[in-house]
C-alpha cells in the first residue's frame, strides 16, 4: 500500500489516464487533427500527416507549430479535432467514488482543452468532481512538458509541489513534476498506439528506465484503491 498521506493536491491527466488508453479515444483525435491539416492547406493526406507530426516533435503539440508559422487561431483547431464520438469511453461510477473520496484538492491538468475535459468527465461520471481544469489555453499554449507550465500551473492554483502527486501516462511529463518534488504515477498501457507516434510520446508500457517515476500502474481505479490517504 503506497503512502500518500502527505499528498493535498492530486493532479491528473486527461486522455489514456482518466479513461485507458486501449479506448484508443486518442486515435480519433489524431484523424480529426490531420484533416484539419489537409482541409486548411489542401494537402493530401500522406503531407498533411508528415506536416502534422514535424510540428508535434518540433514544438511540443501541432497547434503550437500551426499557431506560431501559420497563424491558426487556436480555439478553431481545438473545437475541430475534439469534436469526436465519446462512445469507446465508458462511465466509471467506482473510480468516481474513489476520487472523490481522496483528501485535498484534485484538478485535471491537461494540453487539451477545458471543453474537451468537460466532455469527457461527464461521459466518465466525473463532471463534478474536480476543483479546476488547466488546459492548454491556461498554459498560455506552452504545452507538457515544459517546466514553465508547471509552475505556472503550482503558482496560479497555490500547489505546494511536495504535498502533490501527478498521475499521466506519458513518462516524459512527469519529469518537471518530478524535479519541483512531485510524487509522480506513471499509468501504463500496453494498447496499440498509433504507429507514426514519437515514441517518446505514446502512453509507456511499463516505468522500465524512468527514474523520475515513483509509482506505476495499468489500473487507476485499482491504484487509487489501494493507496494510503490521510483520510483513510
Amino acid at each position: 500500500m503506497a503512502d500518500f498521506t502527505h499528498v493535498e493536491d492530486w493532479i491528473f491527466d486527461l486522455d489514456n489516464t482518466l479513461y485507458p488508453a486501449d479506448c484508443n479515444l486518442f486515435a480519433h483525435i489524431d484523424h480529426r487533427m490531420r484533416t484539419f491539416i489537409e482541409e486548411r492547406f489542401d494537402l493530401a493526406p500522406a503531407d498533411a500527416r508528415t506536416l502534422q507530426k514535424r510540428y508535434y516533435v518540433e514544438y511540443g503539440t501541432t497547434l503550437a507549430g500551426l499557431m506560431k508559422l501559420h497563424g491558426c487561431a487556436p480555439h478553431d483547431f481545438m473545437d475541430y479535432v475534439h469534436d469526436i464520438d465519446l462512445s469507446p469511453v465508458d462511465e466509471h461510477p467506482e473510480l468516481a467514488r474513489r476520487i472523490a473520496d481522496l483528501p485535498g484538492r484534485k484538478h485535471i491538468f491537461t494540453n487539451g482543452s477545458v471543453k474537451h475535459a468537460e466532455n469527457v468527465c461527464a461521459k466518465l461520471g466525473l463532471a463534478d468532481h474536480f476543483e479546476t481544469i488547466f488546459d492548454i489555453e491556461a498554459a498560455d499554449f506552452l504545452p507538457k512538458p515544459h517546466r514553465q507550465t508547471y509552475e505556472r500551473f503550482v503558482s496560479r492554483h497555490g500547489v505546494e509541489a511536495p504535498r502533490a502527486a501527478m498521475f499521466e501516462d506519458i513518462a516524459v511529463n512527469l519529469e518537471a513534476p518530478h524535479q519541483l518534488g512531485m510524487t509522480t504515477v506513471l499509468i501504463t498501457s500496453t494498447a496499440p498506439w498509433i504507429e507514426d507516434e514519437p515514441v517518446e510520446k505514446r502512453p509507456a508500457a511499463s516505468a522500465a528506465d524512468h527514474a523520475h517515476v515513483h509509482h506505476a500502474t495499468d489500473d487507476l481505479y485499482r491504484f487509487l484503491t489501494a493507496v494510503r490517504t490521510a483520510a483513510a
